[in-house]
């Protein structure tokens, strides 16, 4: 197979193939989008994780007395508070990770139009010669 053609993934270059420099710019751009894609996928996991333990800690709260001194980690200090004021810091804590996730969600959105796009203009030039799918497709 010393001649043989690599078909795990990428451009399968061939003799009767030429690649314009706005063609190499559309797979370098999909290439990049798909990096950046992938990075906030990441990112939205920690997100999600991140407003599930707040969600957590507010039903938690419901267990405790109205009295209680509820120690509230904030920096790099406890602080203890009130029920209300935890249950009212939580809820904003939980506002802002639902605010940065859906904004993370669209950005994801973004990119996969941009992706789409590109795709099927490359596709269309180069056929299966080409491969831009991700190992895991969503």
């Amino acid at each position: 197979m010393a001649g043989g053609k690599n078909s795990q993934s990428g451009f399968q270059p061939d003799s009767d193939v030429h690649i314009t420099y706005e063609e190499q710019q559309k797979i370098n751009k999909f290439a990049r989008q798909n990096a950046k894609l992938e990075d906030y996928k990441e990112e939205l996991k920690v997100k999600q994780n991140e407003l599930k333990n707040l969600e957590d800690a507010f039903d938690e709260l419901t267990l405790m007395d109205d009295d209680a001194k509820i120690p509230y980690y904030i920096g790099e200090v406890f602080v203890h508070q009130c029920l209300e004021k935890t249950q009212n810091c939580l809820e904003d804590a939980k506002s802002k990770k639902k605010t940065e996730i859906a904004n993370l969600e669209s950005k994801c959105a973004d990119l996969k139009t941009i992706m789409s796009e590109l795709k099927t203009q490359l596709y269309a030039k180069f056929g299966s010669r080409i491969n831009l799918e991700s190992e895991e497709s969503d």
